[in-house]
């Protein structure tokens, strides 16, 4: 594996321009400046509010309502009665916050030369290094974020003696304590009077002198710093806490990199997508920054060594703020600045926190996937159950298009919120995981639960239209809306219908998983038999007038016919119920794609990376390409954070995903090799890749044919493989045995190694 290193070479000018670190529950930025390092921290559970009640006794009866006006044809009403109601209908969540800011201004750096300046962030070891020369001397700030030890450590060291002030700046901050050795910080959020403790424990060969509210370090060759994060949200006594969870910084600088070093690079180890440059196209050492505006500069620019980057950088993201005992990773990751975040960094369900695990699977982060279901088990399950019964007296859970670290599961912000498919489609994950591995003891004690909690609201909450079809909603196809006439001709956008096509998928996938699941399980197979007659019932999927996939069950024209959102895309990706064996939906899904960006859609960095998805189960090479080239050039930001803008990191995650659907896909029966390789990359490998039915592959290809390839699985079971190669070209093993390729194919009955004849 390469040493992948994320370089830049200058300090960050903003916020989302620093360099991140993480240990899944916390996480630090670092701005860069040789003056004063600024360092953001983070903790994922600083974030105001708290528990709501969220009943609403008469919800039931407005859906209700709202059903009776579709099926009497009167459609254009529904929103304005909607409008009509209790403000209150739609509650409002609150944000997650930063932990502060920690400043360390350093002595007589005014008007001194700064030359040879170096931001590395070393993504497989997940280490940070930013050095320059003061005056011809050489100054080295190293830091981690260590998940084993759950603290955070930053080093200053110098070829000569330095000085620093160390500051603590945090709003809604009680108390800070300066002392020789220390800074701690009693702090609580601006809402709910949620509190934390910042400690940091300064460690130096220089003399330390606390006053006014600062630390003044003088003489030294070195400063370490030891952070830990620590909230009244997991610990009852903040003071005891934080007092264990400090003493693991005696161990020492050199022991706790060691430790993190080996837990983090064997999870960023496991995978690894490599697009081979040409001999002197080697850009390894120019900053991300000037690689993008390159890219941006000349349109037939080329740098596969930044699709591979990137393709890292995305692991490394995930894994520094989601692992197997934390909370998933927000919108923006566990990073964030100041008190209030971009749409409060909550966790958006609508799609957002879905991408946000979209390579997951693949790429072999299972610690960090863990923290999503650990997420729906104990955090969403409750919250959707109350919402279930209370609002919509029915069984099972619900969520709709947001949540918190609260367990938030009712309609929010407006007429958009009343999307209750969140939670439903956070299932299908828990489903990809048993594809993959094929645990039925993850299948039966983590998955089951929600699965079936998430089948019985809607086998509840389907309604007959009067011909035989099972409708659903009201609903809405996320954040878009369509034109509707009333009865006076005239034109209005609406939000609300019933039924609209997003909601088919995630249903009908919903209702056949959890009849597969019964069927492997066993335990209530009688509602597992009736959730698949009631998927058959549901509307059919459905082609409108442009050709295109209808968004809604009626052929509506929309405001927006380039909206950020494709959600009838979801049959295509992430779900697999539109393939090459679904020839006329597979034709107008790609008209649906090409209608969305003539009308400028893919402006924002995650709508980007969904169509680089869909391009390439389209198996489209050149389609796939040219997106992934827009993803970095109009919605990049210098150090590779994806922006909305602003920053929001599910464009990161879902472009990673992405890159890995371009090389390899499993979601057809088979496992089909360069599916969707561009020329622009034609030369190159991959290993370590999971394919669903628990296999591990390995490929190298040149000039855009698979040249040798390994497929394993740890039952050594028989596999089918398609090839971009031609019909009877050989392949063959370590033992000498030939495979012809047929139909696109080659049958494996086991694991194997096989290298092109």
């Amino acid at each position: 594996m390469k040493d992948y290193i994320l370089h830049l070479n200058a300090p960050a000018k903003r916020w989302d321009d620093g360099t991140p670190l993480g240990n899944g529950s916390q996480g630090m930025l670092l701005w860069g400046d040789p003056a004063a390092e600024q360092i953001t921290l983070n903790e994922e559970t600083i974030w105001s509010g708290g528990p709501m009640d969220t009943r609403q006794e008469n919800y039931r009866s407005m859906i209700d309502h709202c059903r009776r006006l579709y099926l009497e044809g009167r459609e254009w009403e529904i929103d304005p009665y909607i409008d009509s109601l209790d403000e209150n209908l739609f509650y409002r969540i609150k944000s997650y916050e930063y932990a502060g800011n920690l400043r360390a201004s350093m002595d007589g750096f005014g008007d001194a030369e700064i030359t040879d300046y170096r931001r590395d962030l070393d993504l497989i070891n997940g280490k940070a290094v930013i050095s320059f020369r003061k005056n011809g001397t050489v100054y080295t700030r190293e830091a981690f974020s260590s998940h084993v030890s759950g603290l955070q450590y930053v080093r200053f060291t110098a070829g000569e003696a330095f000085g620093m002030r160390l500051e603590f700046t945090r709003e809604c901050t009680e108390r800070l304590d300066y002392k020789e050795g220390w800074v701690i910080a009693h702090c609580h959020t601006a809402i709910g009077d949620n509190k934390f403790r910042v400690c940091v424990k300064v460690e130096t060969d220089g003399t330390q002198t606390a006053a006014d509210n600062v630390l003044q370090i003088a003489g030294a060759a070195e400063v370490v710093l030891y952070i830990g994060i620590f909230s009244g949200f997991r610990h009852d006594c903040l003071e005891s806490a934080s007092a264990a969870g400090m003493m693991k910084a005696a161990r020492g600088w050199d022991a706790l990199l060691a430790e993190h070093t080996a837990d983090f690079a064997a999870i960023m180890k496991r995978s690894d997508i490599d697009f081979t440059p040409s001999a002197d196209a080697d850009l390894s050492g120019i900053s991300a920054a000037d690689r993008l505006e390159a890219l941006k500069q000349n349109e037939t620019a080329a740098d596969p060594q930044l699709i591979s980057l990137y393709y890292q950088f995305g692991k490394y993201l995930l894994v520094s703020s989601s692992r197997e005992d934390t909370l998933p990773a927000n919108l923006q990751g566990v990073w964030s600045e100041g008190m209030t975040s971009p749409w409060n960094a909550d966790y958006h369900t609508n799609i957002n926190l879905q991408m946000n695990y979209w390579h997951a699977e693949e790429a072999g982060l299972s610690e960090s996937v863990n923290a999503l279901f650990t997420y729906m088990n104990d955090y969403l399950l409750p919250g959707g159950r109350r919402v279930a019964a209370e609002n919509y007296h029915a069984r099972g859970m619900v969520v709709h298009h947001l949540s918190d670290i609260y367990g938030f599961a009712a309609a929010a912000d407006g007429p958009w919120g009343m999307w209750p498919m969140g939670g439903a489609w956070l299932a299908f994950h828990l489903w990809e995981h048993w594809l993959y591995t094929g645990d039925k003891d993850f299948l039966r004690n983590t998955a089951y639960e929600y699965i079936r909690e998430n089948a019985l609201f809607f086998m509840d909450m389907l309604f007959e239209d009067g011909h035989g079809r099972l409708l659903s909603g009201p609903s809405t196809s996320p954040e878009n809306r369509f034109f509707v006439t009333d009865d006076k001709g005239e034109r209005k956008a609406a939000y609300i219908t019933m039924s609209p096509t997003m909601d088919t998928e995630i249903i009908g996938g919903l209702l056949r998983f959890y009849k597969e699941t019964e069927e492997i399980l066993g335990i209530h197979p009688e509602d597992g038999i009736l959730a698949g007659e009631m998927a058959d019932r549901l509307p059919p999927l459905s082609v409108g007038k442009h050709g295109q996939l209808m968004e809604w069950a009626k052929d509506y024209d929309e405001p927006e016919p380039g909206h950020r959102h494709v959600s009838h895309a979801f049959g295509l990706y992430p779900a697999a119920q539109i393939t090459r064996a679904t020839p006329e939906l597979y034709k107008a899904i790609r008209v649906t794609m090409e209608r969305r960006l003539a009308s400028g859609g893919g402006h924002t960095g995650w709508s980007r990376a969904w169509l680089i998805n869909m391009f390439a189960r389209l198996r489209d090479g050149a389609g796939t390409y040219a997106n992934i080239r827009a993803l970095f050039t109009k919605s990049t930001l210098p150090n590779l954070f994806d922006t909305h803008p602003p920053f929001q990191i599910d464009g990161n995650f879902g472009g990673a995903a992405g890159i890995g659907e371009m090389v390899m896909q499993s979601h057809e029966g088979f496992i089909s090799l360069l599916p969707a390789l561009p020329d622009a990359l034609a030369d190159g490998s991959f290993t370590g890749l999971c394919a669903r039915g628990g296999y591990v592959l390995d490929a190298i290809w040149e000039a855009g044919a698979v040249t040798s390839f390994t497929v394993a699985s740890a039952e050594n079971k028989a596999v089918d493989v398609e090839l971009p190669a031609a019909e009877g070209v050989l392949y063959r093993d370590a033992e000498g045995k030939e495979y012809a390729v047929e139909n696109g194919r080659i049958h494996l009955c086991g694991n194997a190694v096989l290298t092109l004849a």
